[in-house]
């Protein structure tokens, strides 16, 4: 059969989302900056571009993170996109095949069926005929699971999903109709010319007893073109514009190119590579305070349409949580901080009031110690840190016991950089010229924020967890197991912010039974009291809060450690369970031995530690 003009619906679409996205991935990775380009350049042609053809086959047409969250789910979203994929491969090998040409036009390849007046009569085409029909329906069983999930969600593991705009409706309509439309269009045809397979011939056969199939045919092939060409048209509208840009992300992503702290090209990338999924839904903790629409998947939804209140944009923990179900990888938190200093009036000070004076600190100095804010309001943390460090004999200069600048990420967080940087500038200039070679903290706030954005050559910066593990296993401190169930609480900045999970198990294991729960390290949960959050009310604080502490009470332990001031001050407030830091709990342990071995001495009873608050 030749060229018919059913065709050219498809053929329009195509070229239109062909031409939107050359033009506008172009105007992205154009703006990208001199070295992100570089990066790009220098990767391209390096197994660096191999990685991101494997990490495209595994999460973008297998779904590997989705199905490890809910294999139905993860069904559906591979039978959808892997089905597709393969669908337009074999396609074009069977063309190619049946036209003996490697040059066989997209439309011939799309509209197989309709350009063949015969069955397969080769091994090699009738295999590749059935391999198609099956395919077919492969990913028809993913579009049957996706009128499921509208109806019901929970079936699949989510209790939320996002909502639909129109965009999203027409292209998720197109979508839906495309391939029950091929399958019924390749039925009809091989009802009347018998060129059909395995089961696309039985249908074609029982449809013809049932109706006049030679006038539904050409009707519904350009239902089917039609679908085709709505669908594309649609996309960059719509949440399914990510299926073409997740790809351009993946391969910047393993170029090393990242979200900067000011709105790129990049950004817009990451940005549109969200499916709007809804998967993160159910991992956000405002939804404990009836907090529905500040999520991430909104938010990024308000950037792109270029809607963003403040009212989403701050009423957030940036805890993070939502990061590790996102099936594409995205970074949520850096992503919302880029878009709260693009969107913030800058505090103008010049900090004129810090003076920077000399730094007097003894050549055998082993480490700077910065509190940090929030453990100056928590001093059963600095006393603990004070007795430690003299009972290890460590020689250390602490850096923030007197009029010293906070170390900038709270700024940061709600927008400030600039202000920030300030405060960045003038630490920096103090730790340098300590000449110390370790910089210990106690919040894990601080720990985040001089790890990535103060440039330390040469100085090695440690949580107190990770300090205080190196002091045990070089023997400098005594260990002491104390009688007590321990529930660990990760904090945001120190787990999911930090990748600093197993340093203080390891201690408190060697402490104290430390018991393990459900949701901790990368699924634990936010105490509630983030300084990100500006706009959330006390009362929705402690609606989060409590959720987590009734959870930790389920394990019935004697207290709760964290390595957090904050999350210690945020917990210790309910009354509900006792809460230390490890900092606390490790000194415990050192002074119950101690008294222990007094009372041995003595003859006398082992009086009970005193639990700081």
């Amino acid at each position: 059969m030749e060229p018919t003009t059913f065709i050219w619906p498809f053929t329009i679409g195509l070229l239109f989302i062909s031409c939107f996205l050359v033009i506008i991935v172009g105007i992205w990775i154009s703006s990208l900056s001199r070295i992100d380009k570089s990066r790009i350049w220098h990767n391209i042609f390096t197994r660096k571009s191999l990685e991101s053809l494997r990490e495209i086959f595994m999460e973008s047409l297998l779904h590997r993170k989705i199905f490890r969250k809910n294999a139905v789910l993860g069904y559906m979203h591979m039978s959808l996109a892997f089905g597709w994929f393969l669908l337009i491969v074999v396609g074009h090998i069977d063309a190619c095949n049946h036209f003996q040409s490697l040059s066989v036009p997209a439309y011939k390849a799309i509209f197989f069926r309709f350009y063949i007046s015969e069955a397969a009569t080769t091994l090699s085409g009738k295999i590749l005929a059935a391999s198609m029909d099956l395919l077919l329906v492969f990913v028809l069983s993913g579009v049957m699971l996706a009128y499921f999930k509208r109806l019901n969600s929970r079936l699949f593991g989510m209790k939320k999903t996002t909502q639909l705009k129109i965009g999203d409706r027409i292209a998720l309509s197109s979508l839906w109709l495309i391939f029950p439309l091929r399958f019924l269009a390749e039925s009809v045809s091989a009802g009347i010319h018998h060129n059909g397979s395995i089961i696309s011939q039985p249908t074609g056969n029982m449809l013809a007893t049932l109706l006049p199939i030679h006038l539904f045919e050409m009707p519904l092939w350009w239902a089917y073109s039609g679908s085709l060409a709505l669908f594309f048209m649609a996309m960059p509208v719509s949440r399914y514009m990510h299926i073409p840009v997740e790809v351009v992300l993946i391969f910047l992503r393993n170029y090393g190119i990242r979200v900067k702290k000011r709105i790129s090209g990049f950004s817009r990338i990451q940005v549109y590579s969200c499916s709007r999924c809804g998967i993160c839904l159910d991992s956000c903790q405002m939804n404990h305070a009836a907090i529905k629409d500040t999520q991430s998947v909104y938010v990024l939804k308000h950037i792109r349409n270029r809607n963003i209140t403040d009212e989403k944009l701050f009423n957030c923990l940036l805890c993070g949580r939502c990061q590790p179900d996102c099936p594409v990888g995205l970074e949520l938190n850096d992503l919302r901080i880029t878009q709260r200093i693009e969107s913030t009036k800058e505090y103008n000070s010049s900090y004129e009031y810090l003076k920077n004076g000399k730094v007097a600190v003894s050549p055998q100095t082993e480490v700077i110690y910065f509190a940090g804010c929030m453990t100056h309001l928590t001093p059963a943390i600095l006393k603990s840190m004070k007795e430690i460090f003299a009972l290890a004999k460590v020689k250390y200069w602490f850096m923030d016991e007197d009029k010293t600048a906070c170390c900038g990420r709270p700024l940061m967080q709600v927008g400030q950089y600039e202000a920030a940087k300030k405060l960045i500038e003038h630490n920096r200039e103090r730790i340098l010229a300590s000449g110390a070679k370790k910089l210990v903290v106690s919040c894990p706030i601080c720990y985040k924020v001089f790890n990535e954005d103060y440039a330390l050559p040469g100085i090695k910066v440690q949580h107190h967890s990770e300090y205080l593990l190196e002091l045990m296993a070089e023997n400098r401190l005594p260990i002491h197991k104390l009688p007590m169930r321990v529930v660990y609480h990760d904090p945001c900045e120190l787990g999911r912010g930090s990748g600093i999970y197993h340093q203080p198990r390891l201690l408190l294991d060697e402490y104290t039974e430390l018991v393990p729960m459900k949701n901790e390290k990368e699924a634990s949960y936010c105490c509630g009291g983030s300084l990100a959050n500006i706009k959330i009310q006390m009362n929705e604080r402690n609606q989060i809060r409590d959720n987590v502490l009734d959870e930790y009470l389920g394990y019935q332990p004697d207290i709760l450690a964290t390595a957090c001031p904050l999350c210690k001050k945020t917990f210790a407030k309910s009354n509900k369970l006792p809460v230390h830091d490890i900092a606390e709990v490790i000194y415990m342990a050192i002074q119950q031995k101690n008294i222990s071995i007094a009372g041995e001495i003595k003859d006398e009873k082992v009086p009970k530690v005193e639990f700081w608050r």
